[in-house]
This record gives C-alpha cells, structure tokens and sequence, in this order.
C-alpha cells in the first residue's frame, strides 16, 4: 500500500493485503442518508478489516436531464460530508468540477476526485495537485488505459505525488458502456493506486427518457473481476432505496447486499495473494 494511502487510513483498523473500497450514495440528499449509509458501511468494512473512504457527491454537474436533481447546495453538502467524516473517523471523497472548486472543495474532504468526463482538463488537474490532497481521476469513458498517464503527469507537475486512477469503462455504441479489464494492469504501470468503479461503469447513458439506465445486477461480477485483474481499490455507490435515491439510482447496490459482497470479495483477495 502506498505511503499516502496508509496515512489516509491512519486510525483504522484493517488488513494491509486487502483491497480498500471508496462508498457511498451518489450525491449528498440529506443528512440521515449520510449517517445510515456511513454507520452501516463502516462497521461491515471493520468486521472484515477493509479499509473505508466515504463518498458522495456534494453537487451533480453532470446530468442528462435540465429537471435532474443536482444538490442541496454545495457548502451545506460540504459541511455535511465534513461532519460524517469526522463522526465516523473516516476519510472522505467527493467530485470537483472546476479548479476553482478545488481549494474550496479540499477544505472539507480529503480525496479530489475529478470527473471522467474532466479527466484531460489541464487546469483542473493542476488546482487539484497544487491543493496537497489526494487526488482520484476516473478514466474519462473516451481515453485508454494507457492515455492515463498523461493526466497522472499533469498532477505530478505540481509536485503533488499523491494520485490513483479509476476504471470506469468505455463508450460501447450511443447508450452503453463495456470495461476492458486490461486497463487495470496498464494503468497500475503509472506506479499509482488503480480503483475499479463497480457501478457507473455498469451505466447505460444518454437514454432518450433523459435519465440514466443501468445493470446493478452486474456490480458483484466487476468487483470480482476487478479484484482478480489486480484492482487496488473498488468503488460502490450504495443506498439503502435507490429505487428512490435522486440520482444514479438504477445502477446503485442496495446497501443490504453490499456486506455479502465484500465478503466473497475478500476471499476472492485473499485467495490470489
């Protein structure tokens, strides 16, 4: 585990040979999400030693649809994000859209994680290394593996070594996305952290109906392949309804079946050490 990543998770309790997962809802509707997402993840990743960075987003920039749900307001979903960290004693993630949301951002949490469909803007890039935080760019759905290395240099420009990259999948056609699990190794060659995001790369874009489509069914089968390719960390949106959750909810894991997840992916792990 890189040096970063162990103080990252200073403070908790985990098995150094595990994978480490990044979890949450989608986007911060409200303070009680947050706790019973959090109280729940939290104690399923202490019983089987993984460590746990807590996510969602404080505003949706990206959606299909002008009538989507995009927040509550960046400070006050900030401000909660911030809380819910320090309740549970867990490090915390959400996206940035701009480099002037950068400092702002990096005020309240402690992971960057930039957008895949921002992954190639330079000044993005370089206010999130300049702020000292760790930063995440997912693979925009466009870009190679390989072509990652491009955005990890324009973060290490800054002097900032702190970086990891994420696996989200690729345009397949108008409305769907396919992964090619080769990215995984290639990306690991950039000597930084790779995650593989379990959920939206299971999305299904662009859907006439103006709201994202996708195949929850299918999370389990990414994250066991992830692990078995050699994926450093997994990234699972969660909810405890998602049938209602404000956004992304047909390709988020009901928070019921996370912990029966994670336990087959920890022998999945353990299995391949």
């Amino acid at each position: 585990m890189n040096d970063f990543l162990k103080d990252l998770f200073k403070g908790q309790d985990y098995d150094p040979d595990l994978f480490f997962l990044i979890a949450g809802p989608c986007v911060v509707e409200g303070e009680e999400l947050l706790t019973t997402v959090a109280t729940e993840v939290s104690q399923m990743c202490r019983n089987l030693g993984i460590p746990y960075v807590f996510k969602a987003s404080y505003r949706k920039a990206n959606r299909t649809s002008e009538k989507s749900f995009t927040g509550i307001g960046d400070e006050k979903a900030l401000e909660l994000l911030k809380k819910t960290g320090e309740t549970f004693g867990l490090p915390v993630t959400s996206d940035i859209h701009t480099a002037e949301e950068a400092a702002m951002a990096a005020e309240y949490i402690n992971v960057l994680q930039i957008p895949a469909f921002l992954s190639r803007q330079t000044d993005l890039l370089h206010a999130a290394g300049k702020t000292g935080k760790i930063v995440n760019i997912k693979k925009g759905q466009f870009l190679s593996g390989g072509s990652m290395k491009f955005a990890v240099d324009k973060v290490r420009a800054t002097g900032n070594e702190k970086v990891m990259l994420t696996e989200r999948g690729n345009f397949f056609g108008y409305t769907d996305l396919v992964v090619d699990f080769r990215n995984i190794p290639v990306m690991r060659e950039n000597q930084v952290p790779v995650i593989m995001d379990c959920t939206h790369s299971l999305q299904q874009p662009n859907q006439t109906s103006g709201v994202t489509g996708g195949n929850p069914e299918l999370i389990g089968t990414m994250a066991k392949a992830a692990i078995a390719t050699g994926a450093d960390g997994l990234f699972i949106e969660t909810h405890p309804e998602p049938a209602v959750a404000k956004s992304d909810g047909a390709n988020m894991l009901r928070l019921d079946r996370l912990e029966n997840l994670l336990k087959e992916l920890v022998k999945i792990r353990k299995a391949i050490l």
